[in-house]
């Protein structure tokens, strides 16, 4: 009998340098998950973004938990019982899910190209439905799923002239597939 997807389905450990040294936390408090998309090109620019440091006093930087590439592969950078660097304000009682997307990449802030038009590959959207059950059975207590862009609403000076102002965070944006995301999960919208 041959396997389904979801059964061949494997979660690809590679923690990142520091995971080690990012702050524990009990799975048991989790009750968010937040979707990003890398806008990046490919899932080894995003490796590399991910392995730089930006905080230099504890030896850390910004990542996702989970890296989903554009063939449905799942990649697992910190594990959930540390707390990433992902979203402002939202890191301690978070998920945090990457899934490979050129977003703006490069001209992320300029007024001229803040539109999103890589799709989300069905490989993609198969793999994050199978991880956010995934989730679920591993950290009970996760209840809601949000955009980064519900959660980043801050603005920045436009690249390309600063006296006009764009979203610092739009992903994971326009061809994101929210109904068929929230139609596999018991997962509810984010209310705030």
């Amino acid at each position: 009998m041959a396997k389904s997807p979801a059964q061949e389905r494997t979660i690809h450990e590679a923690p990142l340098d520091y995971a080690a040294r990012l702050e524990r936390r009990d799975p048991a408090i989790l009750d968010l998950i937040v979707i990003h998309c890398t806008e990046l090109p490919d899932l080894s620019t995003a490796r590399e973004f991910g392995e730089r440091i930006h905080y230099p006093e504890s030896g850390t930087g910004n990542a996702g938990h989970f890296y989903i590439d554009r063939d449905g592969s799942v990649h697992c950078w910190v594990p959930v019982s540390r707390v990433a660097h992902h979203t402002r304000g939202y890191n301690e009682r978070s998920v945090g899910i990457e899934l490979v997307n050129r977003g703006r990449w490069p001209d992320w802030y300029d007024s001229r190209r803040q539109n999103m038009t890589e799709p989300y590959t069905e490989e993609q959207v198969g793999a994050l439905c199978w991880l956010l059950e995934q989730l679920k059975a591993l950290a009970p207590g996760l209840r809601w799923v949000a955009g980064h862009d519900q959660l980043d609403r801050a603005l920045v000076a436009a690249s390309d002239d600063p006296g006009k102002k764009v979203s610092r965070k739009l992903d994971p944006g326009p061809m994101f597939p929210w109904p068929d995301i929230l139609a596999s999960t018991t997962l509810e919208p984010f209310a705030g």
